[in-house]
């Protein structure tokens, strides 16, 4: 249901929220703690940044960093920065029309369940998950 990128984008989060707000970390650190390409993750670190939940410094003591705390930042915002709300909006099967007045054969216990999906991410936050956190970096 999650592509990779948000995957990764979700794991990386959780990793910024486990280190001290005032420091910035560099992705190769990132990348090579999480054993995520540096290439792949700097492109996603890029949304993360369009959508102002991170923000980036060069030099010698840039890299990343959050710009809210971790209970600021819901997961939601990080599937939709990286992903889109397709999650939340499309036809499960992925059928183009599907919707009230054509539904496909899931519509409505996919409607049911998305719901319920929306709503978990959108009520989780990256401070609400430390064993998460602890796993994402392991």
């Amino acid at each position: 249901m999650l592509s990779k990128s948000c995957e990764y984008g979700l794991r990386a989060s959780l990793y910024l929220a486990t280190l001290d707000r005032d420091g910035f970390v560099s992705i190769s650190t990132i990348s090579e703690e999480l054993d995520i390409s540096f290439p792949f993750l700097t492109k996603i670190f890029q949304k993360l940044n369009d959508a102002d939940l991170l923000e980036s410094r060069r030099g010698p003591k840039g890299g990343v960093a959050l710009t809210k705390s971790a209970e600021e930042i819901s997961l939601y915002e990080i599937v939709v920065a990286i992903d889109g709300d397709d999650l939340f909006e499309e036809c499960v099967l992925g059928l183009p029309g599907c919707g009230e007045a054509e539904p496909c054969p899931l519509h409505e216990q996919w409607a049911d369940e998305r719901d319920r999906v929306e709503t978990m991410f959108r009520d989780s936050t990256l401070a609400e998950l430390p064993e998460v956190r602890l796993a994402a970096v392991e």
